[in-house]
C-alpha cells in the first residue's frame, strides 16, 4: 500500500511569507511538491530552488497555477473569461516546466491554487480552460483535483491522468467539499487530528465532515498546505502515522521511468 503525501511550497514571498519559511522541512517530509508559479505566490528564483531542493530529495514536482492574484494570494474568487485563464495557467505551467528543466527536475503535474482550486471542482467553463491549458503544454501531465470535480472528468478526457487528493488539515462540508477559510472548522490545525484523518482516508477511505457525516474520500495524494500554522509538526505527525500504519509513502507518478503511475481508487 502507497499514498502521496503532497505540500504547496514556493509561496512564501509576499505578505504571507512564514518566518522562518517551512519549505526545506516541508520537503524531507512529502513525496510531491506543487510549486507555486508567480501568480499567487512565487517567483522565478523560488521556483529554481523549490524544483532544485525537490529533485535533491526524490520529490515530485508540480506546477501549482493560480488565478492573476497576488494581492490576495490567488484566494479571491475572480470571473477571468476562458480564454484569458487558458492563457494564464498555460504561462503558468510552461515557466515552471522550462525552470524545472533547467535545475535537473520534471514537472509531473499540476494543482490549481485556492480560488481556482475550488471553481473547477463546478464550472465546468472553467475547468475545460484549465485542462485546455494544461494538456497544450504537457500532455502528459496528472492533475489534481477534490473527488467528483470537472476539472478531473475533463482531464479524463483529455488523455491527462485524474487524480484524487484529499486534505488532512481542512475541513469538509456534508457535501464533500472544503469548509471556506472564513468559517469556523476550516482549519485542522492540531497534529494528532490530522494524523488520525490521514490514515482514516488512506486506509478507509473516508472522511468526517463537519457536521459529522462520515463521507467516502478514496484519495490517492493527501495535502498539507505549508501555510497551515504548525504545518511541519502537522506533516511529521501524518507521515509517522501512514508509515506506522503499514503505507508507503511515495509519490503518485514512476519519478524513474518517466511516466505516470496509477493513481490509486477514485471516490
Amino acid at each position: 500500500m502507497r499514498i502521496d503525501l503532497n505540500a504547496d511550497l514556493g509561496e512564501g514571498d509576499g505578505d504571507w511569507r512564514l518566518e522562518p519559511p517551512a519549505d526545506d522541512a516541508l520537503l524531507d517530509l512529502v513525496s510531491s511538491a506543487n510549486v507555486a508559479t508567480g501568480f499567487h505566490g512565487g517567483d522565478a528564483a523560488t521556483m529554481a530552488a523549490t524544483c532544485a531542493a525537490a529533485a535533491a530529495r526524490g520529490v515530485a514536482v508540480g506546477a501549482h497555477p493560480s488565478y492573476d492574484d497576488r494581492a490576495g494570494f490567488g484566494r479571491r474568487a475572480l470571473d477571468v473569461p476562458p480564454d484569458v485563464l487558458r492563457a494564464q495557467v498555460a504561462y503558468q505551467v510552461g515557466a515552471l516546466v522550462a525552470v524545472a528543466r533547467g535545475t535537473g527536475a520534471r514537472v509531473t503535474h499540476v494543482k490549481p491554487h485556492g480560488a481556482l482550486y475550488n471553481a473547477v471542482v463546478h464550472d465546468d467553463v472553467q475547468a475545460r480552460a484549465v485542462v485546455e491549458a494544461v494538456a497544450a503544454v504537457e500532455p502528459g501531465l496528472a492533475v489534481l483535483g477534490l473527488p467528483g470535480s470537472r476539472v478531473l472528468a475533463r482531464a479524463a478526457e483529455a488523455g491527462l491522468v485524474p487524480v484524487v487528493e484529499a486534505f488532512v488539515d481542512r475541513g469538509y462540508t456534508a457535501r464533500g467539499t472544503l469548509v471556506p477559510r472564513t468559517q469556523p472548522g476550516a482549519l485542522v490545525t492540531d497534529p494528532e487530528q490530522a494524523a488520525e484523518r490521514a490514515v482514516r482516508m488512506a486506509v478507509e477511505g473516508v472522511v468526517v465532515a463537519v457536521d459529522g457525516t462520515v463521507l467516502p474520500l478514496r484519495a490517492a495524494s493527501l495535502c498539507v498546505h505549508s501555510d497551515t500554522p504548525g504545518a511541519v509538526a502537522l506533516a511529521t505527525a501524518v507521515r509517522r502515522a501512514l508509515l506506522d500504519a503499514g503505507l508507503a509513502v511515495r509519490p503518485f507518478v514512476d519519478l524513474d521511468a518517466g511516466a505516470t503511475a496509477a493513481p490509486g481508487p477514485r471516490a
